[in-house]
């Protein structure tokens, strides 16, 4: 299924480059795919490291085929990518931002307890509320062992550029606790920033509102204008930094 495609294009009209791939094990993509079903090894520990080590591997591959080395390079991901993103660009220097539908600043058992407690459920939230979610997060049994990832981890050692896009009627991911956790990183002085669709669910990117595209897009070129200004401008600092060394050594 080439979900991604679509999304691809999108960005390909306006001018910004993409690399999309499979997961490993899907497509023509080789590999053998973790799963199969949610909650089982899907998530655990060393299949999102896996994951990780995939798209990291992607973004250096992606720096080759672009001829302006000055052109940064961002993550775009959804939902499972809310804990594989984070660690790709704490260990590779060129992610320089990263968009983030639908994605999870909560560990991946948490998020677990969440979609077991919905259960497909598209009218949950006119029957449960928020302190209700809240309880059964801290005190729900988990089905499934296996070391958690805690994405806040990577994201506390982050100071790049990145934008959450939720929608309000998310039954995958508690979409407040995660803006809170957000509001906490912004008050350290994060450069994270959300917008939340009320009458959006999980699938922010794929729906007849363009709203979210829209968005993403005016960020991506911002942050990307402003990182390219900063590079420029650096690189003049040091140009100067070099020729008045240059003069005092030849006084």
């Amino acid at each position: 299924v080439k979900r991604e495609m679509e999304f691809a294009e999108r960005l390909d009209k306006e001018n910004i480059a993409v690399l999309t791939y499979d997961k490993r094990g899907v497509g023509e993509s080789g590999g053998v795919y973790v799963g199969p079903s949610v909650g089982t090894n899907n998530i655990d520990e060393s299949n999102i490291i896996l994951l990780s080590q995939d798209a990291n591997s992607s973004v250096n591959i992606f720096r080759t085929y672009l001829k302006d080395k000055k052109t940064p390079i961002g993550l775009v991901g959804f939902s499972q990518a809310g804990w594989i993103i984070p660690i790709t660009a704490n260990k590779n220097p060129n992610v320089e931002f990263m968009v983030l539908f639908s994605c999870p600043t909560i560990t991946t058992l948490e998020q677990l307890r969440f979609q077991f407690y919905t259960n497909g459920d598209e009218k949950f939230w006119n029957n449960h509320t928020e302190s209700d979610v809240r309880e059964h997060i801290k005190n729900d049994a988990d089905r499934y062992q296996f070391v958690e990832i805690d994405p806040k981890k990577s994201l506390n050692t982050l100071s790049i550029p990145g934008l959450w896009i939720f929608g309000e009627k998310d039954i995958q991911i508690p979409v407040k606790m995660c803006i809170e956790q957000l509001n906490t990183f912004k008050v350290q002085g994060k450069p994270f920033e959300y917008t939340l669709f009320p009458s959006l669910g999980h699938n922010t990117s794929f729906n007849k509102d363009t709203s979210p595209f829209d968005i993403s897009i005016q960020w991506i070129k911002q942050k990307s204008l402003n990182i390219k200004n900063n590079k420029i401008t650096n690189q003049e600092k040091r140009e100067r930094e070099n020729l008045l060394n240059s003069w005092r050594v030849s006084k």
